[in-house]
């Protein structure tokens, strides 16, 4: 249940973050592929069991 409500936070930060909304067009891909590394790493270790 946890695993799965942190997906879904990532997820919508990951969205947030994207390059092509106004308020972030200057900051590049940097936030999105740091929260996209995040989310493998979240994704990894609930399929693995340690959350």
């Amino acid at each position: 249940m946890l695993g799965t409500i942190l997906i879904v936070v990532v997820i919508l930060m990951l969205l947030g973050v994207m390059p092509t909304w106004p308020h972030s067009r200057q900051w590049g891909y940097y936030p999105s592929g740091g929260l996209g590394l995040l989310l493998l790493i979240l994704i990894i270790l609930i399929l693995l069991g340690h959350i």
